[in-house]
């Protein structure tokens, strides 16, 4: 087992009676046995609370389309109607270059609420309230600790960025979730391959392992393909951390650590469910006869068999939305670069409707697409921080963390410099659990110390003023994340950054 950076309570499995099982190979087979404990389950459901509360208040106060809101509500009312994305000028199939998952997601609020505000963000705000759900239980399996899971949560709840998306009718809200769904299986699947070698190893039988955890994580990359392709950046992160963990488990097991082809069954198995999920977000489009593309082959007089025919045509869509995709290099004024992400260079104003009855001569409202401060300005440091723990303390946790991150940055760097792709910040919220969770690893690093300790007391405040410190940024900068009626002097006093942020 590797040393411990962040606070935990005891969770080893039994005691090492088991003969044959040496005591240290329990240890470093060791996984979270007490998930069922009620301090963690009511940490989660207080910090849930509170962010369902922060992300649901005042939901509808903004009226009208918010930023792209004209695009992806008005796309998810007509597949209500049509089955699939439609142009009411031409009364015909309209083009897209998204999948359709997260506009069906958007659709279903608006089966519940109707074609207004609170049906096209109802679903959004639901899905960012499941992610800080998530993200607490995925830190506590990781830090074996209810103080940094609750913490955890509590910071992806006072983040501006993600309050923003979770409260606007965007698809990236959709991305984030499925990819962290996708993330939080396979960090399940890790702990039931390690049990189940242990198991093995008591019973002195070969293990027989059916990794139902990891054949869930592919289904549920599969959804967060079909609502963006931007998803797929993980894959390759995704299936080399997931090979490794299994690497790591008969390494500490004295099993031969060496790849076994049962790794790539299984892995293939895993994406062709991945690939059968996608194509399932895709269901509205092969059942009707009028979506874009649908019968592709048959207007240009080549042959169409039945399934075959579709497939090929979907293919041709993709095909051409991928085109458009690498295409895509028209300057827009919010546009931002991935180097300027995490330093919060060029935010988005998704809503500047002009305000009065402020109390004041000049009034200012807004909803602008900003990351708490405090917060984003830490993630730098704390990646530097989690590449040394990786590398010097050999923590599973710490690359568990940085290949996400990776994943969900670092291609757009290439793109950036390849291309010049027209890109925006919203880009990174699929990144944003992972980067929070490396700010979590190092404050309980900051905390580790021995029980009663100077150290673990000075740990403990520096801790705690800096959750506070983020806090009190959040609500500082609470106005101009929801739509705030405020003094036009108040605004600008917001504007740390100057025209950056303007």
């Amino acid at each position: 087992m590797t040393t411990a950076t962040a606070v935990e309570v005891d969770v080893r499995p039994a005691p090492a009676t088991t003969p044959g099982v040496p005591g240290i190979v329990r240890r470093r087979l060791a996984t979270l046995e007490n998930w069922l404990d009620p301090h963690s389950w009511l940490a989660t459901a207080v910090v849930t609370l509170i962010a369902g509360i922060l992300r649901f208040q005042g939901l509808t106060s903004a009226k009208g389309y918010v930023f792209d809101e004209v695009y992806y509500p008005t796309d998810a009312w007509d597949m209500l109607q049509h089955g699939v994305e439609w142009d009411e000028k031409s009364n015909g199939p309209a083009y897209v270059v998204h999948p359709p998952l997260g506009k069906w997601l958007i659709a279903l609020g608006e089966k519940i609420f109707g074609n207004n505000e609170l049906g096209w963000r109802f679903t959004a705000a639901v899905a960012g309230t499941l992610m800080i759900l998530v993200l607490i239980r995925i830190a506590y399996r990781m830090f074996h600790s209810v103080l940094l899971a609750g913490t955890a949560g509590m910071l992806m709840a006072l983040d501006g960025f993600q309050l923003v998306l979770s409260r606007t009718s965007l698809l990236d809200i959709f991305v984030g979730l499925f990819v962290l769904f996708s993330f939080a299986a396979m960090v399940l699947d890790r702990d039931h391959y390690r049990r189940r070698l242990l198991r093995a190893l008591e019973d002195g039988t070969k293990p027989r392992i059916v990794p139902w955890w990891l054949l869930a994580s592919g289904a549920l990359f599969g959804l967060a393909c079909g609502v963006k392709w931007s998803a797929l950046f993980f894959a390759p992160f995704f299936a080399a951390l997931a090979w490794a963990w299994r690497v790591q488990a008969r390494r500490s097991a004295g099993a031969p650590a060496r790849f076994r082809p049962d790794d790539l069954i299984w892995g293939v198995l895993s994406v062709a469910l991945s690939l059968l999920f996608y194509l399932a977000t895709w269901t509205g489009w092969f059942v009707t006869s009028t979506g874009w593309f649908r019968h592709y082959r048959e207007a240009k007089g080549l042959s169409e068999p039945p399934i075959l025919g579709a497939l090929l045509n979907l293919a041709h869509y993709h095909h051409e939305a991928y085109r458009f995709h690498s295409g895509l290099t028209s300057p827009h004024v919010y546009q931002s670069w991935p180097w300027q992400w995490m330093l919060l260079g060029r935010p988005v104003n998704f809503y500047w409707p002009g305000a009065t009855g402020c109390g004041a001569p000049s009034c200012a409202r807004q909803i602008l697409l900003l990351g708490t401060p405090i917060l984003w300005w830490s993630f730098l440091p704390a990646l530097s921080a989690l590449v040394w723990f990786g590398i010097a303390r050999r923590d599973w946790r710490a690359w568990a963390i940085l290949v996400p991150v990776a994943g969900g940055l670092l291609p757009w760097f290439y793109y950036a410099v390849k291309d010049g792709r027209t890109m925006f910040s919203f880009y990174a919220l699929p990144a944003l659990p992972f980067l929070i969770l490396a700010v979590t690893y190092v404050l309980g690093a900051i905390m580790s110390a021995p029980p009663g300790s100077d150290r673990r007391a000075l740990g403990i405040v520096a801790a705690g003023i800096y959750v506070a410190a983020v806090a009190v940024c959040f609500f500082y900068f609470q106005p101009i994340f929801i739509g705030q009626v405020i003094t036009y002097e108040g605004w600008s006093h917001r504007m740390w950054l100057g025209s950056r942020w303007i």
